[in-house]
């Protein structure tokens, strides 16, 4: 058998150029869709959450675990919803879901990781052992909490602003005006 013969039908002669610089991989990550407040706030949930679930790893013992395993839970349920909504965001995934769920979504998981992280962190804070390890990942818990219900506001803010009629200007006066608007 020749090379012709094999190569023939699959291989192109003279392969398109590619797309530029960016090639695999990181050809599907974008940052665009996220603006620069809510892009530093979606990477500090992640990174937040994780230093707390890591910090809470590290904890070997306790008397009361109910607190513990409940944060447990919810600084692991926290990161991986933040990383989610972050692939979602930053990958071609955005354009395969419809957009105009992934916003509310947004909006909502933010603002349930938010409420449910703080009561998580309170609750630890109440029940555990003064161990450095337990001292940072309530820290870091109250500071991805914070950072989740901040975002949250500012969604609601933007939202607000949204649905919130605006009073149209009087466009039909063809008279100049003469006398001062403060009068």
């Amino acid at each position: 058998m020749e090379n012709g013969a094999v190569y023939s039908p699959t291989t192109e002669a003279h392969p398109a150029p590619s797309r530029g610089a960016r090639r695999g991989l990181s050809s599907y990550f974008t940052l665009k869709r996220l603006k620069g407040p809510l892009r530093i706030l979606k990477f500090m949930q992640l990174v937040l959450s994780l230093l707390a679930f890591i910090c809470e790893e590290i904890v070997s013992q306790c008397t009361l675990c109910g607190g513990l395993y409940f944060f447990e839970f919810v600084s692991c349920s926290a990161f991986l919803l933040s990383l989610l909504i972050l692939i979602v965001y930053c990958t071609p995934v955005y354009d395969k879901v419809d957009p105009e769920k992934v916003k509310p979504s947004d909006f909502y998981i933010t603002a349930g990781i938010g409420f449910v992280f703080l009561v998580a962190s309170v609750i630890f804070a109440f029940t555990h052992d003064n161990t450095y390890a337990e001292l940072f990942a309530i820290g870091f818990g109250f500071l991805a909490s914070l950072s989740f219900l901040f975002n949250f506001f500012l969604m609601a803010y933007e939202k607000f602003k949204q649905l919130r009629p605006r009073k149209p200007e009087d466009t039909t006066r063809t008279e100049p005006l003469t006398e001062p608007l403060n009068a």
